[in-house]
């Protein structure tokens, strides 16, 4: 019995060795695969740092692109206004080609009526702006005295009518102080001057050779369908463009002139003044008109004792604004280049700390050029009306 037991285990030896040994393969490929499957969950996901470094360098570029367009705005800020103005003028330079002007001839005569134009504002708010500095004491002595009875009612400010007449905020103080206010701004006036002249050189210049920019800009892509699609872009913006702000330009005229009638009837002074600046204003959505309801508001209080005579040029002005913006503008205008408000005014925010007073009024301009781009561009996804049948 013992030596069949012991033949048995001896016969048997190798198999159980081989199932152990087969077991213990198994057990280590087992452990193997665990082992196999727990690497990626100590090690990141390859894919989800690949998505965050393309995002990282991404933003890392229009932070540097932001601050190059800052730091570069003495350049940019009249050779963006020129490109835009020219592409305004797209329209005008169309019809001026077919009509068999030259080229060069064309550009002359556009870059010529603007600034034939800006001499006209110009030498409108000389005569104005020339009384007003006149009568700057007299201006600061009637505000003093129509303020005072408002500023007495708050106690805690502690201010009296001695606190204009003498400390480091009198006017005479003031008025002492305005030769360092005129070199100020003499000394901001050479800049202005070399920025006014890249400004016509680029209008110029962009003008001349307007086509060969858009041949040139065309031919850089290889596709077909990408250069029907860049010249359906290029046609759709000045197209806009300039269909938007002739419009505009003639319902604002409309806003500037009753303006005037209303300053001149409200007795404000100067009231060629307060019309070119309700003109100028209506090109700044929201900021402009606000501005300008305010400054009307002031200036009534300055100059009529009697509140309801002093805010009627500001009510008056902002109701007309109003009906022109809200009735007059979508009637002329049309509904489908209506702007998202939220949009425009996030513009208007982003350009106006940008590049400063020129930076708001390039807002609403370089909205509507991205908005053309991003409609002709998707143009494929638009919804197609359904025909009957």
């Amino acid at each position: 019995m013992e030596t069949d037991r012991n033949a048995g285990i001896q016969s048997g030896g190798p198999e159980l060795c081989d199932g152990n040994s087969g077991g213990r393969q198994n057990m280590s490929q087992g452990y193997g695969n665990d082992a196999t499957t727990s690497e990626p969950a100590d090690n990141p996901p390859t894919g989800q740092l690949r998505i965050a470094a393309e995002w990282a360098t991404i933003g890392i570029f229009l932070i540097l692109a932001l601050a190059g367009v800052y730091m570069m705005s003495i350049i940019l800020i009249p050779v963006t206004l020129a490109v835009v103005v020219g592409m305004i003028l797209g329209l005008a330079a169309e019809k001026l080609s077919k009509l068999g002007v030259p080229r060069v001839l064309n550009a002359v005569l556009l870059s010529s009526a603007v600034a034939f134009a800006i001499f006209l504002v110009i030498n409108a708010l000389a005569g104005p702006l020339a009384k007003l500095a006149q009568e700057a004491p007299d201006f600061f002595q009637r505000t003093a005295d129509r303020l005072m009875p408002y500023l007495d009612r708050f106690k805690w400010l502690h201010i009296s009518p001695e606190t204009f007449q003498s400390g480091p905020m009198s006017i005479t103080t003031l008025l002492e102080n305005s030769g360092n206010v005129l070199h100020v701004v003499s000394s901001n006036l050479t800049p202005a001057i070399v920025q006014i002249l890249i400004f016509f050189a680029a209008l110029l210049l962009f003008l001349v050779s307007r086509l060969s920019l858009r041949k040139t800009i065309i031919m850089t892509f290889s596709n077909r369908a990408a250069r029907l699609t860049t010249i359906r872009i290029i046609y759709a913006v000045e197209q806009v463009l300039g269909f938007y702000f002739a419009t505009a330009s003639l319902i604002y005229a409309g806003i500037g002139v009753a303006m005037t009638i209303i300053a001149y009837v409200g007795g404000l002074s100067v009231p060629v003044l307060w019309g070119v600046f309700a003109f100028v204003a209506s090109f700044i959505p929201f900021l402009g008109v606000t501005t300008m309801t305010i400054a009307l508001a002031i200036a009534g209080i300055i100059t009529h004792s009697d509140i309801v005579f002093a805010l009627a040029p500001a009510i008056a002005f902002f109701a007309v604004h109003l009906a022109v913006e809200n009735l007059v503008f979508p009637a002329v205008m049309g509904r489908q280049w209506e702007l998202n408000p939220f949009v425009v005014f996030f513009a208007i925010i982003f350009w106006t700390w940008m590049w400063g007073a020129v930076g708001a009024m390039l807002a609403l301009p370089l909205s509507l050029i991205v908005m053309t781009v991003i409609d002709e561009l998707f143009i494929e996804e638009k919804a197609q009306p359904q025909l009957p049948g």
